[in-house]
């Protein structure tokens, strides 16, 4: 049954053309069919017309006029990072459901009042974790629960892209606002795999420029059961997207486990007693799962809590991480 002022498939406006929306997320909600997209908004009218021929839906000029519209259940925000907060609080304000990029907010308390606003609404946030979303993280989770490493001793990730070429000695706002993007990658993965409780042991950031620019930055972090997390990542870097879980056994390592493409075959290598396993696994398109999840937790009516609170924890680990690095 559609819960309230919502009929399947879900109707949602995207707020803003972020290359994220462009390259993965509108063309696999054309591939969803539990989600229709009925208006596409931007402040260039041009650019909004181009994404609305290209994916469906009105083209609008101005972020308010979507909110506006009776035909949008719920937005999906892909703009940059510091403007996250204040267009959730605002759809929110005006009735709708939110899928936002990550990181959703860029304060702790940024979080906190966009979830207290979306209890008091009734209405789902969640946050566009996608990677969570891929079936080779849960088939990883089997396997080291089946003992494939032994019992668990040590969970590393690594998330690093290259500077585009062209951008040598650029340390402007892009990285001010994509290294904490960059970062939330083994950041949400370490709690997947290593559970809520986490407690920040120290961090450390490279900034560049005059202004201080965030480039780069690790974290160590210990869960209760006495597991650590080793955390890099950063954006003057050789392409690194995977993370290894080290136990008494072996050792699980898994590539591109986090801009997977949809074609990609993910294979888990297991290296245990001097002998290496590769398991092959199926492709899988996070995106259209995410936006499948999305609008059936909306359409359900239920279930809205469970990301409401994952939202508030990821945003206190890392909180604590930047505290942690700002006294390093």
């Amino acid at each position: 049954m559609d819960s309230p002022g919502t009929r399947e498939p879900l109707r949602i406006g995207v707020l803003g053309c972020a290359s994220i929306a462009e390259r993965r997320m509108l063309p696999s909600m054309l591939r969803q069919p539990r989600v229709r997209v009925t208006a596409v908004a931007s402040r260039d009218a041009a650019k909004a017309a181009s994404f609305a021929a290209r994916f469906g839906g009105d083209p609008v000029v101005g972020y308010e006029r979507l909110l506006e519209r009776p035909d949008v259940d719920a937005v999906y925000i892909p703009l940059p990072p510091g403007m996250h907060a204040e267009w959730t609080l605002r759809s929110l304000a005006a009735g709708k459901h939110v899928l936002c990029e990550k990181p959703f907010a860029t304060t702790l308390a940024e979080a906190r009042e966009a979830v207290s606003l979306a209890r008091e609404r009734g209405l789902l946030l969640m946050e566009s974790f996608m990677f969570l979303h891929h079936a080779q993280h849960a088939e990883v989770a089997r396997l080291v629960a089946d003992g494939a490493i032994g019992d668990l001793r040590l969970f590393s990730s690594e998330f690093g892209i290259p500077r585009p070429a062209g951008d040598a000695g650029d340390t402007g706002p892009r990285y001010a606002s994509t290294l904490p993007e960059v970062a939330a990658y083994p950041l949400r993965a370490a709690s997947l795999f290593l559970g809520d409780g986490l407690r920040v042991l120290g961090a450390q950031v490279r900034t560049e420029g005059e202004d201080g620019f965030r480039v780069a930055g690790t974290a160590l972090l210990t869960a209760p059961s006495g597991v650590a997390a080793q955390l890099a990542y950063g954006l003057d870097h050789g392409y690194r997207s995977g993370y290894t879980l080290w136990g008494s056994e072996g050792h699980l390592t898994l590539e591109r486990a986090f801009s997977t493409p949809d074609d990609h075959a993910p294979v888990v290598r297991i290296e245990r007693r001097g002998r290496t396993e590769e398991i092959r696994l199926a492709p899988d398109s996070h995106f259209t799962n995410i936006a499948g999840a999305f609008a059936r937790t909306v359409l359900d009516g239920a279930g809205y809590e469970p990301h409401a609170e994952a939202i508030l924890r990821h945003a206190e680990l890392v909180d604590a991480v930047d505290t942690a690095a700002s006294r390093s």
